[in-house]
C-alpha cells in the first residue's frame, strides 16, 4: 500500500502530467455580428512555429469556445479576433471575469475596426479596471524572442503605431490587447496576403512570445 506521501506525489504528478497532455488554445465565438472567425489559418500555423521553435507541445487544432460557455476554463489560452462589432452580455461578461480572475489568459487582436466596440464591453468584464498601454520592456516582448521596440507593426492601415494594452489582477496579465499591429493576418498562411517572409516571421515570433508568456506564467 502506498504511504500517503507517496500517494501525494504521485497525485501531484499525475496531474502535472495531465497538465502537460491538456496544452490546447482556444478562438473566442462572440456575439454582436463581428467576423470572430477572421484568419482561419492563423492559430494552427503559430501552434506550429511555437512547437518547432520554442518548445510548446500545443494542440495542432485549436477549439472554439463561446465566452459564457464553462469549457472555456478548460484553457490556459484564449484568442479573439475581427473587424467588427462584439457585444457580451451580462452571464458571458461575469463567466469570462471568473475565467480571467481564476488564470485564464484572453489575447485580442483588433483586425482592424473591433477597438470602438471591444472597449465598451470590456467595461462589463472588468468595470474597476482600465486598459493599461504595455512598456516595450514588459517580459512579454521578450520571452523567447527580443522586440526591444514593443509590439510590432505587421501591416499598415492608418500610419499609426502598434500598441499593446494589458488588464492586470494583482500585477499578472490577464488580458493582452493587440491593436494597430494587425498579428493574425500575419500569422495567416504566405498566400493568404503575400507579405514577405521577415514580416510573417516577426509577427509569428511575437505570437510565440505571447504564448511561451502565458504558458510560463
Amino acid at each position: 500500500m502506498l504511504s500517503f506521501k507517496k500517494y501525494i506525489l504521485l497525485f501531484l504528478f499525475l496531474g502535472f502530467f495531465q497538465f502537460l497532455e491538456a496544452q490546447e488554445i482556444a478562438l473566442l465565438k462572440y456575439n454582436g455580428g463581428g467576423d470572430w472567425y477572421a484568419n482561419p489559418t492563423s492559430l494552427p500555423n503559430l501552434i506550429t512555429f511555437s512547437n518547432n521553435n520554442i518548445g510548446t507541445s500545443v494542440k495542432s487544432k485549436p477549439v472554439t469556445v463561446s465566452p459564457g460557455s464553462s469549457d472555456i476554463f478548460q484553457y490556459p489560452f484564449v484568442h479573439m479576433t475581427g473587424h467588427g462589432n462584439v457585444i457580451f452580455n451580462q452571464e458571458e461578461a461575469e463567466n469570462l471575469r471568473s475565467y480571467l480572475l481564476s488564470g485564464g489568459f484572453l489575447h485580442i487582436d483588433d483586425n482592424y475596426g473591433m477597438q470602438q466596440y471591444l472597449e465598451k464591453e470590456l467595461e462589463k468584464v472588468f468595470p474597476e479596471k482600465k486598459l493599461e498601454e504595455l512598456p516595450a520592456n514588459h517580459p512579454i516582448f521578450s520571452t523567447a524572442f527580443n522586440f526591444p521596440a514593443g509590439l510590432p507593426k505587421i501591416h499598415e492601415h492608418d500610419n499609426r503605431p502598434p500598441q499593446a494594452f494589458g488588464i492586470f489582477d494583482e500585477n499578472r496579465l490577464v488580458l493582452l490587447f493587440t491593436v494597430e499591429s494587425d498579428l493574425g493576418d500575419g500569422w495567416e498562411s504566405p498566400e493568404v496576403h503575400n507579405d514577405p517572409e521577415e514580416v510573417r516571421l516577426k509577427a509569428l515570433k511575437m505570437g510565440a512570445n505571447i504564448l511561451k508568456y502565458v504558458f510560463e506564467n
